[in-house]
């Protein structure tokens, strides 16, 4: 979708597009509203600045949207298909790799109270379950910052894509 199109998008099929690549509806309503964009790079400076001043529990929101790192994504949605390609580094795991996958994912959970997010797009398992692990030692707001951080890179590589279909 080219910018032009985006931009000329009614306000509600414009958050759906939105969505796909974060789904907090807080964030798509105000990137959409800050339309029209100039481009690509607009668009994303744009969602980048949103996505800095949003307050945790919209943030809790997008990441509930995302599966566990090792989980195939289920159905056949935009958001779907690309978490799915994005996790392709966590599907060859081997038995092992994956079992810790688990237990790490289920000890950050109890940790942090919320599913462990990472740019997991060209990151083997092995480095995602180490991330993992690292991360376990951070305090809350250390890790709710990483976290920040992990979700606009999956978000600016999302949009990418959507404004490259």
């Amino acid at each position: 979708m080219s910018t032009a199109a985006f931009n000329e998008l009614p306000a509600p099929q414009a958050e759906a597009e939105l969505l796909a690549c974060c789904a907090s509806p807080a964030w798509a309503a105000a990137v959409a509203a800050g339309r029209p964009y100039a481009d690509a790079d607009a668009l994303v400076a744009a969602a980048e600045m949103v996505l800095d001043r949003l307050g945790w529990p919209q943030l809790e929101r997008a990441l509930a949207a995302h599966p566990r790192i090792g989980e195939r994504a289920g159905g056949d949605s935009r958001e779907a298909a690309w978490s799915r390609r994005e996790q392709a580094g966590a599907a060859g795991a081997d038995a092992a790799t994956a079992q810790a996958l688990v237990a790490a994912n289920r000890a950050y959970e109890e940790r942090f109270g919320h599913v462990f997010l990472i740019f997991a797009s060209g990151r083997s398992a092995d480095q995602m379950l180490a991330a993992a692990r690292a991360r376990l030692g951070h305090d809350a707001a250390t890790e709710r910052e990483v976290v920040r951080r992990e979700l606009t890179a999956i978000t600016v590589n999302r949009l990418r894509k959507l404004m490259s279909s």
